[in-house]
Order: structure tokens, then C-alpha cells, then sequence
């Protein structure tokens, strides 16, 4: 028995999701290998019962709420297709403002650069991809995200970064960078939104972070400067209320130039200081 392609997305119900027929166009293009501008060239294919079956079993994954990144292997972010899995956070269009910051802000002579808490490596990668002056240095605690950031790397064939284990900047005794970025878990850990959409299947340990949200941010706002060069920026991305607590605690620590950069949906998202000392 088969299916035609117009038929089989006419027939896929995702009622809780917010772009459903581009989730199930995703998820067809997925099993059949192709892209979804096929989908739309062919759409009177006929699809044979293995391939349906394979789809109708991604569609009842996806009706349970498990992310479509997560379904598909498979993340694009900034100008690269990355590899994912359930041990990191998905890369998020959000997180592509910290990039565009960066590098507003990187020097533009060769320097070193450091991501923390890099999950698949998204960006360090996007950083390595646009600057090849820069060498980059990307950092987790869990393992699993450090050999995923690597396998990204590998086929991205990215040269000027690299991967390590590390807890923060627990290994990394006596560098210096000439500016050090992080998307670092911000979410207080009684928020409600961790049961719901696609963070339910996120690990908490790339997601929580104390009672407020901000206790990864202050240790790395503490710790940073000891790694910075002089004139050298620190960068994060937080929740789009915690800009004003985020700059409170840069420029206590005595960071200077201390400002917030909004997201496209106009939210404060980034927020960053230059340590001059």
C-alpha cells in the first residue's frame, strides 16, 4: 500500500504544535531523505508502507512533544547545519544575537577566544566560521556535549577550534582570552515553563541554575575577569528579564562599558562588560 506525499501531510494531526505543517514536512523530508522543496515538486509521489510507517512513528514522537531537532539529528544554526542529541541544549535563533555581537565587538587582529558551556558547539563553530584569525576554545562539563561539539567541528572541517572538558574555566589554569562568551543555563529551577514545549526533553543540567537563575552567571561573572585580557569583553546570554541584575552584577565586579543588546523580538537578551584592569 502506498501514500502520496499531499496526502500523507494533509492526514499528519500535530495539534500541539505551533508550526505543525512544518514540523511534519520536516519529518517527512527527514525519512525520505530529501528536502522539503521536493516535498513541494513532487507532491503525487507515492510513498512506500516501510517510509510511512517510519513517519507516522516520528509523528506520534513528536505529538508527545519531543522536539523536532531532537527527531531529526539535526539543528541549523547561524550558517551551519549541527549535529544534536538529548545530552545538549538545542541551538536557538535567539543565541544567534550573541554571535552577531561578538562579532561585533571581537578584535579584529588574531586572538583567542573562549565559549562556555558549549553544548553542540554552536558558537564557537559559528564564531571559528566567520573569523579564521581567531582560534576558539570551546567548553563543557558533560563529556557527551564536548564529543558532539567535536563531531560538529569535524564536519565542518573548522581547524581554528577546539573542544575540552572542563567545569567553567576549571581547566583552563593560566589562560588568557581576548573575550570569552556563554549561553549558560539561566532558568530558576521552580520556573513552570521547564514542563512545558520542547525544554521537557532538555537536560535541566544545560537549563537550571539556582533558585533565580543566575548562579551560573555569577560564577562565571566572578571568575572571568582572572581569564580576560586586558580590554577584553565578556558576553551573556540570559533571560529576557534578567538584563538589569546581569548588568548589576558586571559592573560591581567592576566591569566597564556595561550595556544589554535586544533579540529580534526586542527583548534584552545579551549583556556584557570590558575588563580594563
Amino acid at each position: 500500500m502506498t501514500h502520496s506525499i499531499v496526502a500523507l501531510l494533509a492526514q499528519a494531526q500535530l495539534p500541539d504544535s505551533d508550526t505543525p505543517r512544518l514540523d511534519a514536512e520536516l519529518l517527512l523530508a527527514h525519512v525520505l531523505g530529501k528536502s522539503r522543496s521536493y516535498l513541494l515538486t513532487w507532491p503525487e509521489r507515492q510513498i512506500a508502507e516501510p517510509e510511512v510507517a517510519r513517519f507516522q512513528a516520528l509523528l506520534a514522537r513528536r505529538r508527545l512533544g519531543e522536539p523536532v531537532a531532537y527527531l531529526l539529528g539535526e539543528q541549523g544554526f547561524w550558517t551551519l547545519a549541527l549535529q544534536v542529541s538529548a545530552h545538549t541544549l538545542i541551538p536557538r535563533p535567539d543565541t544567534e544575537r550573541l554571535v552577531e555581537v561578538a562579532l561585533e565587538l571581537g578584535p579584529r587582529r588574531p586572538a583567542r577566544i573562549l565559549d562556555l558551556g558549549t553544548g553542540t558547539g554552536a558558537i564557537a563553530l559559528a564564531l571559528a566560521s566567520e573569523c579564521g584569525h581567531w582560534q576558539v576554545t570551546g567548553v563543557d562539563r558533560m563529556p557527551d556535549a564536548v564529543a558532539l561539539a567535536e563531531v560538529n567541528r569535524t564536519r565542518l572541517e573548522l581547524a581554528n577550534a577546539q573542544f575540552l572538558h572542563s567545569d567553567w574555566f576549571a581547566a583552563l589554569e593560566q589562560q588568557t582570552f581576548d573575550l570569552i562568551v556563554s549561553n549558560p543555563p539561566y532558568i530558576a529551577a521552580d520556573d513552570p515553563h521547564l514542563q512545558q514545549g520542547d525544554v521537557r526533553f532538555e537536560p535541566d543540567s544545560a537549563l537550571v541554575s539556582g533558585a533565580d537563575g543566575l548562579d551560573d552567571i555569577r560564577h562565571i561573572v566572578t571568575t572571568a575577569p582572572a581569564y580576560l585580557q586586558a580590554e577584553g569583553w565578556l558576553l551573556l546570554e540570559h533571560g529576557w528579564q534578567q538584563a538589569e541584575a546581569v548588568r548589576q552584577l558586571l559592573s560591581e565586579r567592576g566591569f566597564a562599558a556595561v550595556q544589554s543588546w535586544q533579540d529580534l523580538g526586542g527583548h534584552q537578551r545579551v549583556t556584557g562588560g570590558c575588563w580594563h584592569e
